[in-house]
């Protein structure tokens, strides 16, 4: 069995928790209330995704190639 490797971004929300984002399998999302439980279920929406593709004969994307930082100067404004 080959191993594949997925980039996850883990965003923190507001209300607590933490939304995952898979970007090289479009629509995998999903969401853990910690960041241990959002990890696990990363895994278990990817390790779903790969296994529909499977079973629908359709090829499995690779990972994202590139993922970078980017630094921006804030702009100041004033609001009345």
């Amino acid at each position: 069995m080959r191993i594949h490797h997925y980039t996850a971004i883990f965003q923190k929300e507001p209300e607590g928790g933490y939304t995952v984002v898979v970007p090289a399998l479009a629509g995998c999302v999903t969401y853990g209330e910690t960041i241990e439980k959002a990890q696990i279920a990363a895994r278990e929406a990817i390790e779903s995704y790969i296994g529909s593709l499977v079973k629908d004969g359709e090829k499995i994307p690779p990972d994202i190639n590139f993922v970078s930082t980017i630094d921006i100067q804030a702009i100041s404004s004033s609001y009345a």
